[in-house]
């Protein structure tokens, strides 16, 4: 996910326009969530678990509201042609859902998320072309460093 992520940034700081930045990012997203939904199928197949089981649901319940206030205000700020408040929302809004859901995880998921609000709160205070910057520091590089972490210490 975190390599879709760089991908990302790169591809979308050729776009000419900010909707065809908008729909490099959102094209990333829909591979990136298949990625991971894949990754944990497998995972939980590995360790005889379910996705339907009581932890899987929680962590779902409460990653949802904040992906689907990113969706929302996604689709406001593009009506309104805010493109360079994206990039913090979805920053802060991802980070909010790693901290929710993180409730059902491992501790690591909800210092994930931190780190993910607090570079959102600072993308809010630099100038707005270096979203994709910003982007690519969290959905790039935290999410390849704590894939990598939880990986070796929590498998998987």
């Amino acid at each position: 996910m975190g390599a879709i992520a760089l991908v990302a940034a790169l591809v979308g700081s050729w776009q000419p326009s900010p909707d065809r930045w908008l729909l490099t990012w959102l094209v990333a997203a829909a591979i990136a969530a298949i990625v991971g939904m894949i990754a944990m199928a497998r995972k939980a197949r590995l360790a005889g678990a379910t996705l339907a089981g009581a932890n899987a649901r929680r962590f779902a319940a409460a990653l949802a509201a904040p992906f689907v206030a990113g969706a929302a205000i996604t689709y406001e700020l593009w009506t309104a042609g805010a493109f360079t408040v994206m990039a913090p929302a979805w920053l802060l809004l991802y980070g909010a859902g790693q901290v929710t859901g993180g409730i059902f995880s491992v501790p690591a998921v909800r210092l994930l998320g931190g780190l993910f609000m607090a570079l959102g709160a600072l993308a809010i205070l630099t100038p707005p072309d270096w979203g994709n910057i910003w982007l690519a520091i969290g959905f790039g590089g935290l999410q390849i460093g704590f894939g990598v972490y939880i990986a070796r210490n929590h498998g998987g």
